[in-house]
């Protein structure tokens, strides 16, 4: 991934923990008959541990995180 600087990455990891909290809350639901699922969650983890390996390979240890996958 050439020219991701780890405030992009950073970025993105953010986005991917803010869908899996959103997916947690509910990966599914209805409302006046329209039926809305939310992305698979384990393809969320995935991202989130990807994103949080690259911003580690990008010099931003300063956050840490304790990330589950699959669990």
């Amino acid at each position: 991934m050439a020219g991701i600087t780890l405030a992009r990455a950073q970025a993105q990891l953010e986005n991917y923990l803010n869908a899996e909290t959103a997916v947690l809350a509910g990966q599914s639901y209805e409302i006046a008959g329209r039926k809305l699922t939310r992305a698979d969650l384990q393809t969320i983890q995935a991202g989130i541990t990807a994103w949080d390996r690259r911003c580690k390979e990008l010099g931003g240890r300063g956050r840490a995180r304790t990330i589950v996958v699959g669990g």
